[in-house]
């Protein structure tokens, strides 16, 4: 048996935990990106990785989203989604993630000519082989763009129906920003109807009000990012007393100007709040990191103990999507570490 952690932050990096926010297209890294360009075919408005690397220097959501879906491009067919999947759950894996609940944007594909089918079934191959060769167990939530209309995101919820077997839920992405959630009323009554549970995306970029549309008019049951949540103190309690989970994503934040640095960040006061708030990535390739960068990314700016790592990691299988039986499993691991 290994020696137990010598720190929180071995500790934090160590410790078996689920990644509940990441968008799979945001995966992408320059590598992948030109090898799948190559092999359809297509010429990225770039002259080498080093260029896209570059041009990741983003002044807020919509400049990431613009560099966002031109890389998105080059996925075409069902292998280059596999390929994409069984990548990010090596990265995952490598850094603890047991258990990872996956963002995909099918319109953001489907508008492209590429069809659902190949989607589909190249994201979850993917999935398998994640599983096999890493034993990470995946769910896959569909979400809809939000910068589109509700008779968009009505008819990809159409396509996707011959698909629902293998999509756990669904949630709500995209430029928040002039964008509430209750745009999308109707779709997320029908998507519940369906017995899907429902995230949405909100309080990253738009004010704490939108935490609370999802909730009462969308039914959400997590909140992604939902940072702003501090501007209102009965939401706080809220959140609190009923354990809704915010996926909070510290370097995608800091690098799209949602805080101009980390250690101004709300996560403390989330924390001390106690509200069960979980770590995740976002889109790794473009915001500087997977789990355990945003872990030592943390770390260096909060010098938080065992104690909250710990809670942090409970966090995350509590308000996961996985089986009883795991969820039993990787809390006891998490509790050895100690």
């Amino acid at each position: 048996m290994p020696p137990l952690p010598r720190s929180a932050l071995e500790l934090a990096c160590r410790m078996p935990k689920a990644e509940l926010h990441v968008h799979i297209e945001g995966t992408l890294e320059p590598d992948l990106a030109f090898t799948l360009a190559r092999r359809n075919g297509l010429q990225l408005p770039f002259a080498d990785e080093a260029a896209l690397q570059a041009a990741k220097n983003f002044t807020d959501l919509q400049s990431f989203l613009d560099l966002y879906y031109a890389c998105a491009d080059v996925l075409r067919t069902e292998q280059d989604f596999a390929d994409l999947m069984e990548a990010y759950l090596a990265r995952a894996h490598a850094d603890g993630v047991v258990h990872a609940e996956i963002f995909f944007d099918p319109q953001t594909h489907t508008a492209r000519g590429v069809p659902m089918a190949s989607v589909m079934a190249g994201l979850t191959a993917g999935q398998r082989a994640g599983a096999r060769r890493f034993g990470v167990k995946t769910r896959l939530i569909l979400c809809f763009l939000r910068h589109l209309s509700e008779d968009d995101a009505f008819a990809t919820l159409r396509e996707t129906e011959p698909y629902l077997a293998n999509i756990d839920g669904f949630g709500l992405d995209s430029a928040e920003r002039d964008h509430p959630p209750h745009k999308f009323v109707r779709v997320f009554e029908r998507v519940r109807s369906l017995g899907k549970p429902v995230v949405a995306h909100a309080g990253e970029e738009g004010p704490a009000a939108y935490i609370t549309e999802a909730l009462d008019l969308l039914g959400a049951v997590r909140i992604d990012h939902g940072v702003r949540a501090v501007e209102d103190p009965a939401l706080m309690a809220r959140l609190a007393r009923d354990r809704v989970a915010l996926t909070v994503c510290p370097l995608s934040n800091v690098r799209l100007r949602v805080f101009p640095e980390l250690a101004q960040h709300t996560l403390p006061a989330l924390i001390a709040a106690g509200i069960p708030v979980t770590i995740n990535s976002d889109d790794p390739a473009y915001f500087g990191g997977y789990m355990n960068d945003n872990i030592r990314a943390l770390q260096a700016a909060f010098h938080w103990d065992r104690e909250i790592w710990a809670r942090l990691g409970h966090n995350s299988i509590e308000a996961s999507w996985a089986d009883p039986a795991d969820k039993v499993r990787w809390h006891a691991e998490i509790d050895a570490l100690l």
